[in-house]
């Protein structure tokens, strides 16, 4: 069971930080580097910040849950 929260770990700590590098950035960040900086203001593109930041959420909640479990198991094993 360890195993798996580690794998599901690795998995949510590397969506985590695609997702964070695809959120907009206020200035000339690393976002930009991906064509963020270079797109103009659609009008979809609202929805879509909307739904990256909830999906980003989900991801994170979905992390810390992660290392939660995988503390109680250790506290658990020792």
């Amino acid at each position: 069971m360890v195993i798996g929260f580690s794998v599901a770990l690795i998995v949510f700590s590397l969506l985590l930080m695609m997702l964070v590098l695809m959120h907009k950035g206020k200035g000339g960040g690393l976002s930009d580097m991906f064509g963020g900086g270079m797109q103009s203001s659609v009008g979809g593109s609202s929805v879509a910040e909307r739904n990256l930041d909830r999906i980003t959420i989900v991801i994170a909640l979905l992390w810390f849950a992660c290392i939660v479990a995988l503390g109680v198991l250790m506290k658990l094993d020792s």
